[in-house]
Formats: C-alpha cells, sequence, structure tokens
C-alpha cells in the first residue's frame, strides 16, 4: 500500500450495517472477519461508526489498523448521510505511523495525569467525549452535552485582559493552558487545558483536554428581574471572539472555496473535496460564532431592537432569496409571497429578516427532496402573521416547547446546527412585541407562524 493513494468509500445502513464498499475497504474488512450486510469489523472504524451514530455529525479520525501480520495507518472520515453513514478511507501507509504523529497523544498523557477528568473535541469544538465520572462529580449529564459545541458545557471567562486562551490556541492549532469556565447549571468552575489533536494528514482535528476544579465554588449565578438566566458570556465577549475568530475563519473558507473550485489551476479530485469539506467547517464555524454573538446581545438586560415600519411581505421574499440556492441544492422549492403581496408591521427589518432566515432555513433543511416550503401571509386581528410550512417528519406536540430552548434539539443525533437559531428567533420576536409558535405533527410537517404587531392603520413602506 502507498501513501496518498485514493481514498476508498464505503456504505452503511443507519443501523450500521455495511451495504458495500470499494474493493480495498472491502478487503480489510474481509480480512478482519467481516462481510457485507454486517457490522464494519475492523474495531477502531466501527468504534468510529459507533460515536458518528449517536452524535450524528461528521468525525475524522488517524487510525492504526491490523491488516495480517503487518499494521496499516489509515484517515477514516464517517459521516451521516441519506442512507445511514459513508466511510472515506485514506492514507492506506503501510507500518505505524512516524513517532512524531503520536506526539500529541504523549502530551496528552501528561494533560491526564493529575487532571480531574477529560474531554476532546472535534475541529468544529463539538465535544466528542467526556470522562464517564465527569457528570456524577461535577452535576451534570455527561451524555446528553456529546455532540454539542464546548460551550453548552463550559462558560468562559477571560484571562482580566480581555483575552480567551481557547480562542487564541483555536487560530494558531497550539496548546493551551490556563482557561477558566464555570460548569453550565452548577456552582462549579474549572481550569482548563488542551493540547491540538493531529490527523495523519498533518491536519487540525480537535483538542484533548483536562479539567482541574478551582474551590470553592462561587455564589449562585445572576438571573435577570423576568427569572430567565442571564448568559453566562462575560461584558464584551462578541466583540474579543468575533476579533479572534472571523478574520482567520473568513480566510479560510474563500482560500478552501479557491481551492474547491480549482481558481489556481487543476487539482486532484480528492484535494477539491478537502478543500469544500474545510470550506463547510468554517462556515459552521462561523455560524457558531454568529450565534454566540446574538447569544451574547439579546440575554443582556439592557437589550433593544429597533421599532420600524416594515412589510413583513417584502422581508418575507428578501429571506426566500438569500436561501434560494440552498433550497436548489436540496431539490426542494419555495413558494414565497408575490412581488403584489403588502404585509405592513413594526419590527426591526434585520433582526426580522434574521427571523425568516432561520425559519426558512430549518424548512428547507428538513424538506424532503421534491418538497415545496409555502410561506404565507395573514392578518390576525392587530397582529401581521407569516406562516412557514414544511413537508418534513414533523414535530410531536411534546417537543413544541423544547425546541424553543436554549441549545435544544428534538433528536442529538440528527446533523444540525447549535440548537440556538429558534431560541434565538424566538426571543426577537417577543422582544419586538411578537412570538413565534408552531403547529406540528409526526408526518404532517411544520408550520411555524411569526407573529408581530401589525400596521394597519398605514400603508406598506
Amino acid at each position: 500500500m502507498r501513501l496518498g493513494a485514493a481514498p476508498a468509500i464505503g456504505r452503511l445502513s443507519a443501523d450500521g450495517l455495511l451495504l458495500d464498499a470499494e474493493p480495498r475497504l472491502a478487503d480489510l474488512n474481509r480480512r478482519a472477519g467481516g462481510g457485507q450486510g454486517r457490522a464494519v469489523a475492523v474495531p477502531q472504524i466501527a468504534a468510529l461508526v459507533r460515536l458518528v451514530r449517536r452524535l450524528g455529525i461528521p468525525l475524522t479520525r488517524a487510525i492504526v489498523a491490523a491488516d495480517g501480520d503487518d499494521d496499516v495507518t489509515l484517515t477514516v472520515r464517517a459521516e451521516p448521510d441519506e442512507l445511514g453513514i459513508r466511510l472515506e478511507v485514506s492514507g492506506w501507509q503501510a507500518g505505524a505511523p512516524w513517532e512524531a504523529v503520536h506526539a500529541p497523544r504523549r502530551a496528552a498523557d501528561f494533560l491526564r495525569a493529575d487532571a480531574d477528568w477529560m474531554w476532546t473535541t472535534d475541529a468544529a469544538l463539538h465535544l466528542t467525549h467526556v470522562s464517564d465520572q465527569a457528570g456524577d462529580r461535577f452535576g451534570f449529564d455527561s451524555q446528553t452535552v456529546l455532540g454539542q459545541p464546548i460551550t453548552r458545557l463550559f462558560s468562559l471567562s477571560d484571562d482580566g485582559e480581555g483575552g480567551f486562551p481557547i480562542l487564541g490556541a483555536l487560530a494558531s492549532q497550539a496548546r493551551f493552558d490556563g482557561q477558566e469556565a464555570g460548569i453550565r447549571g452548577t456552582r462549579h468552575r474549572v481550569r482548563l487545558s488542551a493540547v491540538p489533536r493531529i490527523d495523519a494528514r498533518g491536519q487540525f482535528a480537535g483538542f484533548d483536554g483536562a479539567v482541574h476544579a478551582i474551590d470553592p465554588p462561587p455564589p449562585a449565578p445572576f438571573t435577570t428581574p423576568a427569572g430567565e438566566p442571564n448568559t453566562d458570556l462575560p461584558d464584551g465577549f462578541s466583540r474579543r471572539i468575533g476579533r479572534a475568530l472571523r478574520h482567520p475563519l473568513g480566510r479560510i473558507i474563500a482560500n478552501a472555496d479557491s481551492m474547491s473550485a480549482q481558481a489556481d489551476g487543476p487539482l486532484r479530485d480528492d484535494y477539491v473535496a478537502y478543500a469544500a469539506d474545510i470550506a463547510s467547517a468554517g462556515r459552521h464555524l462561523m455560524g457558531l460564532v454568529d450565534d454566540l454573538e446574538d447569544l451574547s446581545a439579546i440575554e443582556r438586560t439592557d437589550f433593544e431592537v429597533a421599532d420600524e415600519a416594515i412589510d413583513l411581505a417584502d422581508v418575507a421574499r428578501r429571506a426566500a432569496g438569500l436561501l434560494a440556492v440552498r433550497a436548489v441544492q436540496g431539490n426542494v422549492r419555495i413558494d414565497r409571497p408575490s412581488f403584489d403581496d403588502s404585509l405592513p408591521a413594526h419590527g426591526e427589518f434585520r433582526r426580522v429578516l434574521q427571523v425568516m432566515v432561520n425559519l426558512i432555513g430549518n424548512a428547507v433543511r428538513y424538506s424532503p427532496p421534491t418538497g415545496t416550503v409555502w410561506i404565507r401571509l395573514e392578518r390576525d386581528g392587530d397582529n401581521a402573521c407569516v406562516i412557514v410550512a414544511d413537508q418534513g417528519k414533523g414535530i410531536a406536540a411534546a417537543d413544541h416547547e423544547r425546541i424553543f430552548a436554549k441549545f435544544g434539539r428534538v433528536d442529538p443525533t440528527e446533523a444540525g446546527g447549535s440548537g440556538l437559531g429558534l431560541y434565538i428567533a424566538r426571543r426577537l420576536a417577543r422582544a419586538m412585541g411578537g412570538d413565534i409558535l408552531v403547529d406540528s405533527a409526526p408526518g404532517q410537517g411544520a408550520r411555524f407562524v411569526l407573529v408581530l404587531p401589525g400596521r394597519f392603520d398605514a400603508p406598506a413602506g
């Protein structure tokens, strides 16, 4: 086998059975005792498949697998798709990897030596492992945070000079120490350290991290007068995280898009695919930055929105236009209001557009191929309403409020966002004197209704 050989592709069903595989992967699996229609027999690949099935997010791992009397070094990427899980196995280097590949593992061993417990993330900073004993000792459910952004578990504190060690380490893909944080939903304070994880291609693959408890715990967290917990993000967090991440992420996305488009010349097909993956991961991280900025803003006690005269029909058309490319890629049709339609209302244009993009984007994401997303306008007394309806799998009544909770996900194993979109959208709608309602049942699609104060005593602007 040789380094740089083209990746071998395999497909697994939703319950983890091998549907088909290209010859090299099929032969490796057969030599390990497996076969088509059975679970993957290579233990390291099987463990990765189980983790991806549980978390519902793509993961990449560098592994060393036994192949007869020899070892083979592989880079395995597993990601959910419409059939179940897609495997892409590359590298195929005979023998154990060069010792430098193990250097991060040795560094992680040093962290582990005096840590209270350990955690691991992928390259997008989603938690992929939390020590089993952590939840019992520190008062949280270690299973529910898997697959969630690291900020779902830790509320980060700056270093006293406006910096966040973890953000600097992410930008430079380096080790960090001394990142103080709180464990959400508890009074525990901890100190985080981590070393970068590097895959067989030399690419950043996340962090191996350690947690050290800080005693004593702080006073109970502050809550707003309305009784809702205030954000744990410190003042100025959104500005600092934007400064730390937006510029490097923007460059990563732009360069990856350029490579994917082969703007500077032809590339191997697998490199084009890798570049597209990098750009997609970068946009996912940028979306997380956007969500964290919005979360930091809307949970401040002094958060306000402007009262502007808007046309909901116009905002809905603009939002649908922004999502047109995504809809085409998913083979979904958006049936939006005509240019003759008008529905005057009160609200802040920028925030209403943000809410509509979230609602329509979710409808497109969960619609089946050839499905339709309908956008309809209604007047309900003194209120103006926009209805976004899809033909997706629907939402059980018991989950109608859960989807609006902070980090709320009905199915954590399903690919999706950070769990903040609908929480932020409803907070914005209510800040403008309106609300977001849902009407859905399993198998019957979903109808989300944005309600805002109407403006029926004046023509639309």
